[in-house]
């Protein structure tokens, strides 16, 4: 009998795309490689936030380091790790084959016995010509240029007068670039665009000419996309990552991580740049006497109504299902009503979908105004169970009892507030760092002032709601804008609006005008 000696598990290698640098434009397959991966090897032009997002995502003992040397101690690095059965990736800007140097090490690879693959990826001056608007149809033409010396600029000027090309280059070489095609005989006042930090949340493009495009991108810095002639035009109509209501705004969202990633999600979706500051922290009540009984009365069925005014509430209860062995079943017929949609999202997350969410106001007026009274024959069971936060208010409460109904006012979590954020977003709000604030309930306006100061009187102010207003202008912030239904989604939508109104008032106004009006902001810079 023949005795095999056991062998190490197989690794592998891939070259990855990272595509021009917006992480939603990672590829699925590219995704999936890298947050399976053992290492990962990347190249200088991939952006942070793309390393950010992949790192997240990742696993815990992945290790992330920058690519080094020539080509084939690249390989070296790659092989090495993949003969020890790990999983390796060089992940690269742009599409792994628009660089030499990552061709050479996929041909070094190629010559071993490992197996590898390479996940293309959208090449950047393509994908960054889309994103500044500018369309490369016919005689379409596009490189990732690691070195400008291998362009070849008679091939750029016949496709300069044909349509147009994009290239992506470093910042230092544009005047390199700019001698090419006037040397190759392109017309001096073909149009250019400039973009630098192509599909980021800073992504700035500059118009010009060929004679001049060089001094028109004076302070880029990095890689740099340039995109040549007549479609450069179109930019007018096309350009939409740069005319997005909210683009280059700083935005403060006063909330916890855990609820902010939806709003922050729909801020960047208009072009802004979120910064979460935690102003409360939310904390089991004192005692846990009150919700357990409470669970124990939805089990037993003591209430005809559990009426959730929050997430926290939502999730509060919950926790303290999952600690007794229970679940959704254990509501048995007890009927749920929610105060906003995010409430009632994290209910249906749990499998319930509730009877009654407002149709006008989300509030506890909102859903008063929609609740019915307590009718002994229609309601045998005449109790509503009320979970919420140690500082909530009376109203809703009173107006149910108003009404002929039982109440379990129960305090199921307490919010406090939480530390004050670093000190240079401290300094930001109140010097006016931020272009605009939301604020979704009372208590954030409250806390952040506690935590940190109250905004610049130039940060726009954006509200959830009439109760909310009213605080902040308790505080002495003007208000901005509201919207007319009190949900995360309608409070963006709210602020994107308001942007554009004033795009549209700066627009309008004569330019002497605007260099001395009072509204601030991206959205004002850009006219002046």
């Amino acid at each position: 009998m023949t005795t095999r000696t056991a062998r190490k598990p197989a690794g592998r290698i891939a070259f990855i795309g990272a595509g021009p640098g917006d992480p939603e434009l990672l590829t699925r397959r590219a995704y999936a490689a890298l947050t399976d991966a053992d290492q990962v090897v990347y190249d200088r032009g991939v952006p942070d936030s793309l390393l950010s997002a992949i790192r997240a995502d990742a696993k815990e003992d992945t290790q992330f380091s920058p690519a080094e040397g020539a080509p084939g101690d690249v390989a070296k690095v790659l092989l090495s790790a993949a003969k020890s059965g790990l999983s390796a990736v060089h992940l690269v800007a742009g599409d792994p084959f628009g660089h030499d140097s990552v061709v050479k090490e996929v041909q070094a690879v190629a010559r071993t016995a490992v197996h590898f693959e390479v996940i293309p990826g959208i090449g950047q001056a393509e994908g960054v010509a889309a994103y500044a608007g500018v369309p490369l149809p016919g005689v379409r033409i596009s490189a990732d240029v690691d070195d400008v010396t291998t362009l070849d600029f008679d091939a750029l000027a016949g496709a300069a007068q044909k349509g147009s090309f994009a290239v992506a280059v470093d910042a230092g070489d544009l005047a390199a670039v700019r001698d090419g095609l006037l040397a190759a005989g392109v017309e001096p006042g073909v149009p250019v665009a400039v973009t630098g930090d192509g599909t980021g949340e800073t992504q700035y493009t500059t118009t010009s000419t060929v004679d001049s495009f060089v001094a028109a991108a004076l302070g880029f810095t990095g890689r740099v996309v340039l995109t040549v002639g007549t479609e450069v035009a179109e930019r007018d109509s096309l350009s939409w990552w740069e005319n997005r209501p909210l683009y280059g705004w700083k935005v403060l969202v006063p909330r916890t991580k855990e609820q902010a990633g939806a709003m922050s999600a729909r801020l960047r979706a208009y072009g802004a740049i979120p910064c979460e500051v935690p102003t409360i922290a939310v904390e089991p009540p004192r005692t846990p006497a009150q919700m357990e009984r409470a669970v124990k009365g939805l089990v037993d069925g003591r209430y005809a109504w559990v009426i959730f005014t929050s997430v926290n509430a939502v999730r509060a209860v919950w926790e303290k299902f999952g600690e007794h062995g229970l679940d959704a079943r254990h509501f048995g017929g007890v009927k749920i009503a929610c105060i906003g949609e995010a409430t009632a999202d994290a209910v249906r997350a749990f499998g319930i979908q509730p009877e009654l969410i407002p149709a006008g106001e989300q509030s506890s007026d909102g859903l008063l105004a929609e609740f019915s009274p307590h009718d002994e024959i229609l309601d045998p069971v005449g109790r509503v169970l009320l979970p919420r936060a140690d500082i909530a208010t009376e109203t809703l409460a009173a107006g149910l009892i108003e009404r002929g109904w039982e109440v379990d006012d129960v305090t199921a979590y307490r919010t406090v507030r939480a530390a004050p954020p670093p000190a240079e977003i401290r300094d930001a709000i109140k010097s006016g760092g931020f272009d605009a604030v939301l604020f979704t309930s009372s208590s954030t306006v409250r806390n952040l002032v506690g935590i940190a100061g109250k905004p610049h009187a130039r940060t726009v102010v954006a509200v959830i709601g009439p109760k909310t207003a009213e605080t902040a202008v308790e505080f002495g912030l003007r208000v901005d804008t509201q919207p007319q239904n009190a949900s995360v989604p309608d409070l963006v939508e709210a602020l994107a609006e308001y942007a554009l109104e004033l795009r549209e008032k700066l627009a309008a106004m004569p330019a002497k005008q605007r260099r001395g009006s009072k509204v601030q902001g991206p959205t004002a810079l850009r006219f002046r």
